[in-house]
């Protein structure tokens, strides 16, 4: 069969796409500054709280119920250090600690806040034996309970690891969401970029004291560029007449832009200690000379990973599980990302309330 050009019809086709391109760019024009309003204006971390609790620049909060009757132990949410914990709770439909809140739990979480140049020599066994213990305690006594259950997330995980380790009778269950635990090799991009034949946390630190958060922030942009720089403007303008992308896509910018500064001692301990030398799963972790044996959590630990997080891939995390004491583990990974394990609308629809069932019958 032999097919036959026709200038004519091409001409008219190319002229119909490019007309139709037109009036679709007139349109985005004409509701881009609408947008744009409402992208300055985002509200995030809506769900009602209360300090009930501060030393230094952490606040402990404490979230209203949104169930008639609330289960027995309380959760403990260990924020990273990293960036702010209100990546937890973005938004009503897309909120871990709504989902909590849903399953009848009575929810805490310590917001870090930025350390002052004062702080920078804070180290992990400031953050695990006095920060967390301390918050540990308050809810221990609000909630008459012995023990109460622990969730970590990202480097908050391997802290709340250490503190179970070290407190055992205050940890009623401990979960991890993409917790830093294990890094032989598994560890993903920053655990190659993090590698002691090349980097020196050291460094970092000698001319901030702190490490600055938009030098972590260009860090973390630099691991897939691309699409930090060019593709996720490409698909807002493509979505710019979805309000509900809109508004999600400006909370999740204005958590990118909003990061903090990591205490200077802790960030090169952590590197060194936990991703260089892989001294937490190794079971040879020392806090201010004292042991982290993981032979002393004997509770139940819950795994939360993601299938497709680069940043703390599922490696990084789940054979932790192997080296604890504890013979009730679990592992629920979600079809998704890093951040996606917070915000995805799958994860909220099917995973979340698997997470918080799970709290419920530990």
């Amino acid at each position: 069969m032999t097919v036959v050009f026709n200038p004519l019809t091409a001409t008219l086709d190319a002229q119909t796409r490019t007309a139709e391109e037109f009036a679709d760019a007139i349109q985005k024009g004409q509701v881009a500054p609408e947008r744009a309003g409402e992208m300055a204006t985002v509200e995030v971390g809506q769900t009602p709280a209360e300090v009930v609790y501060e030393e230094n620049k952490l606040e402990l909060l404490h979230y209203e119920p949104r169930t008639d009757e609330q289960h027995d132990v309380p959760i403990l949410v260990v924020w990273s250090l990293i960036n702010r914990p209100y990546i937890l709770d973005l938004q009503p439909d897309r909120s871990v600690v709504r989902r909590l809140l849903e399953g009848g739990h009575d929810v805490y979480m310590i917001n870090w806040n930025e350390p002052s140049r004062l702080d920078q020599h804070l180290g992990m066994a400031d953050y695990v034996d006095r920060y967390i213990d301390n918050c540990v305690d308050v809810v221990r006594e609000r909630s008459g309970r012995d023990a109460i259950n622990l969730v970590g997330y990202c480097i908050g995980g391997a802290l709340t690891a250490m503190y179970a380790a070290r407190n055992p009778e205050k940890v009623n269950a401990l979960g991890q969401i993409a917790g830093t635990l294990c890094f032989e090799g598994t560890g993903g991009v920053l655990e190659m970029w993090g590698n002691d034949a090349y980097f020196d946390p050291e460094s970092v630190v000698d001319v901030n004291g702190n490490v600055p958060a938009d030098l972590l922030a260009d860090m973390f942009a630099m691991m897939d560029p691309v699409d930090n720089n060019l593709t996720k403007y490409v698909t807002l303008y493509e979505k710019l007449e979805n309000r509900e992308f809109v508004e999600t896509f400006a909370r999740m910018e204005r958590w990118l832009e909003e990061g903090i500064d990591v205490a200077g001692t802790t960030y090169v301990e952590f590197m060194e200690q936990i991703y260089q030398d892989n001294q937490l799963h190794r079971d040879e972790l020392e806090l201010d000379g004292e042991p982290v044996d993981l032979g002393n959590i004997d509770m139940p630990v819950l795994q939360i990973v993601g299938e497709y997080d680069d940043l703390v891939p599922a490696e990084a995390s789940t054979p932790f599980n192997d080296a604890v004491g504890s013979d009730e583990t679990e592992i629920i990974e979600f079809p998704t990302g890093h951040i996606g394990i917070s915000v995805s609308s799958s994860s909220h629809d099917e995973y979340w309330p698997r997470v918080a069932e799970w709290f419920e019958q530990v």
